[in-house]
């Protein structure tokens, strides 16, 4: 081998060293102490609130608290397969600190463990993933359940009997929320009526109105008192299978969605609950800073929650109001979550003189 020869041997040799190193530097992202990166994952984009108030929520207090740190962010569209390799993702790009809001919370354990064994932190957002999480901020959900059906009782009045048929359209069952709505709810309607036809709406409008069709013709629409939907998105679709066999019984739904909002104003939605979304992001963000920098947790996250899979976890439990045209004003619009432009449009506008709402 001449000198030449060499010299391209051992430059080709040293190149392909520095590009191996640096290839070995990147594996699993990121792996250095200083990596400031936070994953926040979503679980699908037809419930309003993700896009439109967690997220934006969520990333504004992260930076505020922490303007070198960077979010990761992703939606599973509804897909827990698609959610499963989201978080592979992140785990690959490096995240310290992963917020996980699980489409599938049982399903979502073994992701959430393969993190834990890379070092990162998992916090579960406003549903409670299975796996060693290391923390969880929510609503208390059963009280949700409890606000409920107490407003349905409410709106229902003398029709609440034992005998006055309900229908109650639930959550999608692989959400531990909708399980904890589901319980607290009958323990309020529970023999003060009778829950006549119940499903799952899959948190899907269109599933539920399909439901609620299916309800209509077998309990018969004269005989449908009351219907429970577990939150707004699915109360549309149920509001629209009412409007179409001409009845109107009280409706209530979750989340106070402006359209819920919309229609409670014209009656064609009794109430909603109101789970202030700032607080919840505002605690969800200020955890996964302290989490990525080693501080404590627990003047935030000051009570624990049991996991189905038995795991005790450091949380935060918020508190929801119940919202009915009486207290829009007091509530939504005095929290700006939306504005006056906003709720009273014109196909609203006299409904919202109506109710004070200028």
């Amino acid at each position: 081998m001449n000198a030449l020869t060499r010299r391209v041997v051992v430059g080709t040799a040293v190149v392909s060293m520095a590009f191996a190193m640096a290839a070995c530097g990147k594996t699993g992202g990121d792996d250095s102490n200083d990596s400031k990166m936070i994953g926040l994952l979503l679980p699908d984009s037809v419930t309003a609130r993700y896009e439109a108030f967690d997220r934006p929520l969520i990333e504004a207090k992260i930076k505020e608290l922490c303007p070198d740190c960077s979010v990761e962010y992703a939606n599973a569209a509804g897909q827990a397969g698609t959610q499963a390799q989201q978080i592979a993702s992140m785990i690959a790009k490096g995240v310290k600190v992963l917020i996980l809001d699980a489409k599938d919370s049982v399903g979502v354990k073994s992701s959430v463990q393969t993190a834990v064994d890379k070092g990162i932190k998992v916090v579960a957002y406003d549903r409670l993933a299975q796996g060693p999480v290391s923390a969880y901020v929510s609503y208390d959900n059963e009280k949700v359940g409890e606000l409920q059906g107490k407003a349905l009782l409410e709106a229902m009045g003398a029709a609440a009997t034992p005998t006055s048929k309900v229908v109650m359209i639930n959550g999608d069952d692989a959400d531990p929320n909708a399980a904890e709505f589901k319980a607290g709810a009958h323990s309020i309607l529970d023999g003060k009526v009778d829950i006549a036809y119940e499903q799952t709406g899959l948190w899907d409008a269109s599933t539920a109105n399909q439901k609620m069709t299916a309800a209509i013709t077998q309990l018969g629409k004269a005989d449908i008192k009351g219907v429970y939907s577990a939150n707004d998105t699915m109360a549309g679709g149920i509001a629209t299978a009412l409007k179409g066999a001409g009845i109107s019984p009280p409706l209530t739904g979750q989340d106070a969605e402006l359209t819920a909002i919309q229609r409670i104003l014209i009656g064609t939605q009794a109430a909603t609950v109101y789970k202030a979304y700032k607080p919840e992001a505002d605690a969800t963000a200020e955890i996964a800073v302290n989490l990525l920098n080693g501080k404590s947790i627990t003047s935030i996250a000051d009570t624990t929650k049991t996991s189905l899979s038995g795991n005790k976890v450091p949380s935060k439990l918020l508190s929801a109001v119940s919202v009915t045209k009486d207290n829009i004003n007091d509530t939504v619009v005095k929290d700006k979550m939306y504005t006056v432009a906003q709720i009273c449009t014109a196909d609203y506008a006299s409904a919202c003189t109506a109710a004070g709402i200028q």
